[in-house]
């Protein structure tokens, strides 16, 4: 595990926590010689993971669309930035250089990362570890939903379990260690197309 992408809110939250478990995962990261790959920002939870790892001593790749690079503020102090043409340009370009996902705390734009890497795991199309970073509880509406899901018929166990969560960073980072992902062959058999395909 050499790098982690971290999806976080462009705002810090209303609670002093948040800014505190953006220090404990970059502090993590660091010790374990992981290298942070985020939305490339200088404001928010982005701002305050990069600007620890940099402090920390570890390497920060940042990737921001030209155009939110004023909005979210472009963070030059980084190991490096890439300015990208568009959001899917930005997606794609984080899953490529990541050897796994983390959702902090943060809005819909978090959300739609997350899910989007979380569903192509669940389709074979990579097989690296996501996981929740559950700050105080913050995902437990989203894990109660997913478990609905699952009540509900449309997302198998087996899929749910895909998408780790824990309170502690150090927890989840070692889970990722030993991650096992589905084989490619169970992901897409016949049985569970309905469920995985949109």
């Amino acid at each position: 595990m050499k790098s982690i992408c971290v999806y976080c809110g462009s705002s810090t939250g209303n609670k002093a926590s948040y800014t505190e478990a953006a220090r404990a995962l970059a502090k993590a990261m660091t010790d374990d010689n992981i290298a942070l790959v985020y939305g490339g920002g200088n404001i928010g939870l982005m701002g305050i993971i990069a600007d620890e790892v940099m402090r920390l001593g570890g390497e920060v790749t940042g990737i921001i669309p030209k155009a939110l690079l004023d909005r979210e503020v472009g963070h030059h102090g980084v190991t490096r930035l890439h300015i990208v043409k568009d959001m899917h340009e930005r997606k794609a370009l984080m899953a490529d250089l990541s050897d796994g996902f983390v959702a902090m705390p943060g809005g819909i734009g978090t959300l739609e990362e997350l899910f989007e890497a979380f569903t192509w795991l669940q389709l074979g199309l990579h097989a690296k570890p996501i996981g929740l970073l559950n700050v105080e509880g913050f995902f437990d509406g989203l894990i109660s939903f997913l478990d609905h899901t699952v009540r509900e018929g449309f997302l198998k166990p087996q899929q749910a379990a895909l998408l780790m969560h824990e309170a502690d960073c150090a927890i989840l980072l070692e889970r990722f260690k030993h991650f096992v992902p589905p084989l490619k062959e169970q992901a897409l058999d016949q049985s569970s197309a309905q469920t995985l395909l949109p």
